[in-house]
């Protein structure tokens, strides 16, 4: 599947840099909503296989470039700034000896380079309907989550599960890079754009196969998840050729 993406982010690209018609082609910015989701299997119920999802919130910037093949259809290539972070809500845990609170935060930022199928739909003079799908390759600069404990002593903070990248490769419990499938749709008139999609994770997103090779566990239990994201931007055209 990996291999497969690479490919066609590749034939896209091509695609995109030679693509020639009479009709314009666009270079521009854009900024909007992000809401990065890691469905993953949790260490804590690594034994009964149950999953968690980390629904995160945040913003995403970037750049795009549109160029038209037929009259109608297109590719778009792009490159995004993402960060998104999820606080938990407060819990109480009773350890036998006295009653403390937890709370866990995971914050993540990430490279996003995307090229984009897509077609637009003249409904007016200078106004547009788009559809789009395509492969985006994404590079997690930073996914971390710490636990936050509270007692009568004060709050202290600590990392879980070494989610932050670090020089020690024994601190990685995901990989760097993952690839994603979106489809979306858009509205665009004259220099003004609006998109909205979801992007699937096609990539597991642990390092390892098993729990047991994480050293979370002695079981073989395998690792599985996805990185999907949710996104939605207003932008404009810089210029158009």
């Amino acid at each position: 599947m990996k291999k497969l993406s690479t490919l066609l982010f590749t034939l896209l690209l091509t695609a995109t840099l030679f693509a020639q018609d009479e009709e314009m082609g666009g270079f521009g910015f854009h900024i909007g909503y992000a809401s990065p989701t890691l469905r993953i299997n949790s260490p804590d119920g690594a034994s009964s296989k149950t999953l968690e999802t980390i629904p995160m919130n945040g913003l995403k910037v970037g750049f795009n470039y549109d160029a038209t093949i037929v009259k109608g259809f297109g590719t778009t290539l792009g490159l995004n700034y993402t960060f998104g972070t999820y606080h938990s809500r407060w819990e109480s845990v009773n350890t036998g000896y006295s009653t403390e609170r937890k709370m866990y935060r995971d914050t993540y930022q990430g490279l996003e380079i995307f090229c984009d199928w897509q077609y637009k739909f003249e409904i007016a003079g200078d106004t547009y309907l788009m559809l789009y799908t395509g492969p985006t390759i994404q590079v997690h600069l930073s996914l971390k989550e710490q636990e936050y404990i509270e007692t009568a002593a004060g709050r202290t903070r600590q990392m879980r599960f070494g989610y932050e990248y670090r020089d020690n490769e024994s601190f990685e419990d995901y990989k760097r890079v993952n690839v994603t499938w979106g489809v979306g749709a858009g509205f665009q008139y004259k220099r003004y754009f609006l998109r909205g999609g979801y992007d699937f994770g096609l990539i597991n997103p642990y390092k390892y196969d098993t729990f047991k090779a994480m050293g979370i566990t002695t079981s073989d239990y395998y690792t599985r998840g996805r990185f999907d994201q949710w996104q939605i931007k207003i932008g404009m055209y810089l210029w158009q050729f």
